[in-house]
């Protein structure tokens, strides 16, 4: 199968890329600076182009049978407005000019990257793939970003939204930060550790996310969670033990609001999410809950 992907330099299309031409895929990568793309292959095809401006790339966008956007400005930042904008502009814009890519092509599939964060604050509700939007910032983007790549419906193409937690894996994502706190001693729960963290190995994701492409039948939202998610407390002490550190300390939730502001609201609320779509489908997990995850991610850190 071919792929194109946008935002195929980071850590997850990084990882996305090596693992589809690992799997004998054709991928095409949309790249701004290509020295960022770490694997190289006769399978792989290099394109410079901005996804957040329309241009010659777009016209390469429907030789490729799956779509897959993966764009996005970091959210751990300060919110500032103009951090704000760029958030919201990276993920809409992008998506549009896909679809915009798209007008004159026939039956393919977009796989967009979307997030949990779409479903807001929602406390101890289980959540599948089809509860609708909450309420906050990430909630609005998610929606709009959702809404965006879903106007490929009207030309005929299949869309899949993917609403990604925090991918866990070596050399990069949310683990990238933790690992060296923990490793000094200093790591512990935010807040009361009652908060749902929904997470996922991104060798899980990549095999979804390929999964996706390949079962015709799934259209609309799909949960790339894991299926046995944990709360931030349970995440803090299995972090703590894979990397035999203690993990007792606590930072209060007025403390994390002095430091990251509008941020913290996020860090200190969760969502239970369940991959229904995934399982329905017969999808099978390699790492369904977090120690397992963890044990190998560690594995893999120590062979680099």
């Amino acid at each position: 199968m071919s792929y194109f992907i946008l935002g195929g330099t980071g850590f997850i299309g990084n990882f996305l890329v090596k693992h589809l031409l690992d799997q004998g895929e054709e991928v095409t990568a949309l790249v701004r600076d290509d020295s960022r793309i770490k694997t190289r292959s006769p399978g792989l095809k290099l394109i410079k182009g901005d996804p957040l401006k329309p241009g010659q790339w777009q016209k390469a966008v429907p030789d490729h049978q799956t779509i897959i956007n993966l764009v996005g400005s970091p959210i751990m930042a300060s919110w500032t407005d103009q951090a704000k904008e760029k958030i919201f502009a990276s993920r809409v814009d992008s998506s549009l000019n896909v679809v915009s890519a798209l007008q004159d092509a026939e039956h393919k599939t977009f796989i967009c990257a979307n997030a949990v964060g779409f479903y807001g604050p929602r406390g101890d509700e289980i959540i599948n793939d089809h509860v609708g939007p909450g309420s906050g910032f990430l909630s609005t983007v998610a929606v709009k970003w959702q809404e965006a790549a879903l106007g490929a419906e009207n030309f005929g193409h299949r869309v899949v939204i993917t609403r990604f937690p925090a991918v866990l894996g070596p050399g990069g994502g949310a683990l990238a930060q933790m690992i060296p706190v923990f490793r000094f001693g200093l790591g512990g729960r935010l807040g009361t550790g009652s908060q749902w963290f929904p997470w996922v190995h991104i060798l899980d994701l990549a095999r979804a996310m390929q999964f996706l492409s390949q079962y015709k039948e799934i259209r609309g939202p799909v949960n790339l969670c894991a299926p046995k998610p944990v709360t931030n407390a349970q995440f803090t002490r299995a972090l703590g033990k894979a990397l035999n550190r203690p993990a007792f300390f606590i930072v209060p939730g007025f403390g994390l609001r002095l430091i990251y502001g509008e941020v913290a609201d996020m860090l200190l609320s969760g969502q239970r999410c369940v991959p229904k779509v995934l399982h329905d489908a017969g999808f099978n997990f390699r790492f369904e809950d977090i120690d397992s995850a963890l044990a190998d991610i560690m594995a893999r850190l120590a062979q680099k």
